[in-house]
């Protein structure tokens, strides 16, 4: 069994799309975020330090998503990704990335998991 924090709905300013007039302006996409801890929440004694401390994720990601321009959001999930598993105490990450840009329709996404790599 496996325990996680969730960030849901995050929202990250970016610069992306395909066509340059897309890209010639940062938009705001969302990111709901699972991370899977490598060791569960029994015995982490109300301390922020057995934790994953979600504020430092969520900056991170933050200077992530502001940090050059990307045509897909397949690289930016790639990218925001890369980010949370090389924080100390993850095992893996679920994320998902919504862009807001096709008309009546709610959103566009796509969702990855990757887990960090062991030597």
């Amino acid at each position: 069994m496996s325990d996680h924090i969730h960030i849901k709905g995050l929202r990250l300013v970016t610069t992306v799309g395909v066509p340059d007039a897309e890209r010639a302006r940062p938009q705001t996409v969302a990111a709901n975020v699972a991370i899977t801890l490598a060791k569960s929440f029994k015995g982490f004694d109300d301390r922020l330090e057995h934790t994953i401390d979600y504020y430092r994720v969520s900056e991170k990601l933050r200077d992530v998503a502001a940090s050059g321009e990307r045509q897909l959001i397949e690289t930016l999930a790639e990218d925001l990704a890369a980010a949370v598993v090389a924080f100390d105490g993850v095992c893996a990450v679920t994320l998902e990335v919504e862009k807001f840009i096709l008309a009546d329709c709610e959103s566009v996404s796509v969702v990855i998991t990757r887990a960090k790599e062991h030597s």
